[in-house]
């Protein structure tokens, strides 16, 4: 399915006008300094545009509207399937849990969405480094954010929000006690990052590794 609605997702507003001036105050001060260097003009102009547009192709967010499903589990990021695996909990659950990750590149939309409808039963921002996001270690040695989410049902499912490399700030819109819609917006990520959640133990699995995902598209589980 078409995201026939895009927009520019709030995050990005402060970043978008304060590129939008540096590149025309530089534009404009090389054309000064430079009046006679036609090539270079046209060189730096074409840089420039390039360089926003990718800055608004960064925070762009799809409308994608989902009919919630208690039975189904939404991918909550888009990117690429890089953890399929049984693993310890420790932060919360400690125990084992099937964990799925997506990694997210510069160039895959960074609003993070709910899996599940729910109420959120815990939230925790964690400081930490700035491993590869993709390393099995950045879930729980890089900067992250927690968010728990416990079904109508009863099923508790953790999604981790973890900053990469570049990334430079972790967002997280949950509030413990507060109902939530499968599809919302949990949060955002700045440049480059991945998000795990973690499931019950027998959990069905929708998806492959390395399988492009979308969130509040690809079910990546089913609801035991």
């Amino acid at each position: 399915m078409a995201d026939r609605k895009i927009k520019i997702h709030r995050e990005g507003y402060r970043i978008i006008i304060g590129v939008l001036i540096l590149l025309a105050a530089i534009n404009v001060a090389v054309r000064l300094l430079w009046p006679g260097l036609n090539a270079l003009h046209i060189v730096l102009l074409a840089g420039s545009v390039l360089l926003f547009a990718f800055i608004l192709y960064f925070f762009r967010m799809p409308a994608r509207h989902v009919e919630p499903n208690p039975l189904l589990i939404y991918a909550p990021a888009d990117g690429k399937v890089v953890v399929i695996e049984e693993t310890m909990e420790k932060e919360y659950f400690k125990d084992t849990r099937l964990q799925i990750s997506i990694f997210m590149s510069p160039f895959n939309m960074h609003s993070n969405k709910y899996p599940i409808s729910g109420t959120v039963s815990y939230v925790k921002y964690h400081p930490g480094k700035k491993i590869v996001a993709w390393s099995p270690k950045s879930s729980e040695l890089n900067e992250r954010s927690t968010v728990v989410v416990e079904s109508e049902s009863g099923t508790e499912i953790l999604i981790r929000q973890v900053a990469g490399a570049v990334a430079r700030r972790i967002v997280t819109y949950s509030r413990k006690g507060e109902k939530v819609q499968q599809g919302g917006e949990l949060g955002f990520i700045k440049f480059g990052s991945r998000v795990d959640i973690f499931l019950p133990e027998g959990t069905e699995v929708d998806v492959q590794m390395f399988e492009q995902v979308r969130a509040n598209r690809t079910i990546v589980a089913k609801v035991l």
